[in-house]
């Protein structure tokens, strides 16, 4: 079983807290650091000490605000092992929040398929500015799992089977713009990613029809992803199955990237009829 490895930190993914403009505004922006943050600790909860050393601020004032959340409903902590998780009201939001974000709830059918055609894990990715964000990870039957990437794991767009099929999809200014907004972040925490690295893979996924991750990320766990476009063409989502590279042959990627387009068409159809697809935000330089 492949280890599963945090690559973003708190003080890359939110940036400009100690720079807000009020001290309500830098505690709203340092609450929505630790949500983020427990929530990409995923089943495993996350201890005190590792949210300090993620996000920066000082011990005390993590403390506080963790017992603010708790109070509040957003944050559980274990009584015994003292860790944190996400709390009850998240997932009241999170069930009021599906409305608008439909492609979710569109894609859990074409999921569900593509994880039984091929035996492996199948994901969904939505764009946000200039990252990408897994929203949804479905299993396979296929005994030997890919530990990658879980829900709620975002990277920079270009990272990943998935994030890379998003970025190809995009105009080739706006993918200038993307390389250039993240070019700190993928020096520092993606060095294989470099700017050149990925215009290079852009190109090769226009040409191949595909997105290709020859762990990149993490050794043996390959990927293949295609996007999802919306009724204006632009990325809304992208599709991924990954693998052992055993699993992922080139001649497997030309079964399987068939499947993936077929199913990106199937949504992409669904949100047509819906007009409820994710409206990806234009990227905005200087965001993290």
């Amino acid at each position: 079983m492949l280890e599963y490895q945090k690559t973003i930190s708190a003080r890359i993914a939110v940036q400009g807290i100690d720079g807000a403009a009020s001290n309500g505004a830098q505690s709203i922006e340092r609450a929505a650091t630790l949500l983020l943050l427990v929530g990409r600790a995923g089943p495993s909860g996350a201890r005190l000490s590792d949210l300090v050393e993620q996000c920066g601020i000082p011990k005390p004032t993590v403390r506080r605000m963790l017992l603010a959340l708790v109070r509040a409903g957003l944050l559980d902590q274990d009584l015994e092992t003292r860790r944190y998780y996400l709390g009850p009201e998240i997932h009241v939001l999170g069930t009021l929040a599906s409305a608008r974000f439909g492609i979710h709830s569109i894609s859990l059918r074409s999921l569900v398929r593509l994880s039984q055609q091929t035996g492996d894990t199948a994901f969904l990715s939505v764009p946000r500015d200039v990252y990408s964000i897994c929203v949804h990870r479905e299993e396979g039957p296929y005994p030997i799992r890919i530990h990658a990437l879980h829900a709620g794991d975002r990277h920079p767009l270009g990272v990943g089977a998935g994030g890379l099929a998003l970025l190809a999809a995009l105009p080739d200014g706006d993918v200038e713009e993307v390389l250039a907004a993240n070019a700190d972040v993928l020096a520092d925490k993606y060095p294989p990613f470099s700017p050149s690295a990925l215009r290079g893979l852009v190109q090769d996924t226009r040409a191949r029809g595909y997105a290709l991750n020859p762990g990149m990320l993490l050794s043996d766990s390959w990927a293949i992803g295609v996007p999802i476009r919306g009724s204006d063409g632009r990325p809304v989502g992208a599709l991924s199955i990954a693998a052992t590279e055993s699993r992922l042959s080139p001649e497997r990627q030309l079964e399987i990237a068939p499947l993936l387009k077929k199913e990106a068409c199937w949504i992409e159809t669904r949100l047509n009829e819906t007009d409820i697809g994710e409206k990806p935000a234009r990227v905005r330089r200087n965001h993290p």
